[in-house]
């Protein structure tokens, strides 16, 4: 279903981009000025036999132009590069862009936030293992409150800590548990319009929501792989301008829409009918995979999503984009405004 019309909302799948070597196992996505749109990738490939030999490292974020229709995306450049040095990365999980020209970048095996600047170039990186303020163990997801301050998932310390642009600590909240406002190895993060909180709770397969000091405000989703908002280690969330919330259910290979209350809309299970345009430039180079691609009894598979990790809402283009991560790209829907049903018999 290309276009999901469900209470007074409606989804319009849009197009596809990314392939193999564009784009290795994206995580995180996040949306810059106008058309650009940044797209974390990582994988690691351990060294295979035989001639093909090689060890493929990749840990990076991938700076695009993605435009309103298929074939207009453009490569423009990377941050980042594997390693262990300064300015570089082992196992990045999330990153957030500031207003002010840089970007942040979580690191789950180094422990560490490094600072760049949209263009890459390094500023400079904070944080150590521990349990102690400021202080990480396996770091994920990160986002910015409106006074610029940084919101980063201490996944494996089960906790939220605040910190301000220069890597200052300032607050924490959350500790391991399933009781309401604890966490079990918290991923993804993302703040609404009021500075309000939402927590991709993984292991307890729900959403947690906190006001900016860390209170609780309520939870949704519950334990399954049903349709009616159960969730099996969500990932991500984020938030539209209207109040939506939009879950990466990561292991039951879906998007998970709620209202502003909870209350569960629709889920999306991916829609990518036609390959990207760097994908269909890898097709059509080689006639045996087009052939191959020929013999077989439906392409649905394809088209759906495979344990989406990351996902953002575009609030200028009113779109969401979904890092769809062993497919090697993104998925887009427009929220339609004003959707209309086509009148076939006037």
């Amino acid at each position: 279903m290309l276009t999901t019309v469900v209470s007074g909302r409606t989804y319009d799948f849009s197009h596809t981009v990314g392939a193999l070597g564009y784009m290795q196992s994206p995580v995180a996505v996040e949306c810059g000025t106008g058309d650009s749109v940044y797209v974390l990738s990582r994988q690691y490939e351990v060294a295979k036999e035989g001639p093909w030999n090689k060890t493929a490292l990749w840990a990076q974020i991938n700076k695009l132009s993605i435009g309103n229709e298929w074939g207009t995306e453009e490569h423009l450049g990377k941050i980042g590069r594997y390693g262990n040095g300064e300015g570089e990365l082992i196992w990045p999980a999330g990153f957030v862009l500031n207003g002010n020209g840089s970007v942040f970048v979580t690191d789950e095996w180094m422990n560490r936030i490094s600072r760049f600047t949209v263009d890459g170039e390094f500023e400079f990186t904070w944080g150590t293992e521990g349990e102690g303020d400021g202080e990480f163990n396996g770091p994920s997801g990160i986002t910015m409150d409106s006074n610029g301050d940084l919101l980063v998932v201490d996944s494996l310390n089960h906790r939220i800590q605040k910190f301000g642009p220069d890597g200052v600590f300032k607050m924490k909240f959350g500790s391991l548990g399933s009781a309401p406002g604890e966490l079990d190895s918290p991923w993804g993060i993302t703040v609404d319009s009021q500075d309000n909180i939402y927590v991709a709770d993984h292991k307890n397969h729900r959403v947690q929501k906190f006001d900016s000091s860390g209170n609780l405000l309520g939870s949704f989703g519950s334990y399954g792989s049903g349709g009616k908002g159960q969730l099996n280690r969500p990932s991500d969330v984020a938030v539209d301008p209207d109040g939506d919330v939009y879950v990466c259910d990561w292991a039951n290979n879906r998007v998970q829409i709620f209202g502003e209350n909870g209350k569960f809309i629709t889920s999306l299970l991916g829609d990518a009918h036609e390959l990207s345009k760097w994908q269909k430039q890898v097709v059509d180079s080689n006639r045996d995979v087009v052939k191959a691609r020929r013999r077989v009894s439906t392409m649905e598979p394809e088209w759906r999503f495979s344990l989406p990790a990351g996902l953002t809402f575009d609030k200028n283009k009113f779109r969401l984009i979904v890092a769809d991560s062993q497919r090697g790209r993104v998925q887009i829907y427009n929220k339609v405004k004003d959707y209309m049903e086509p009148q076939f018999n006037l």
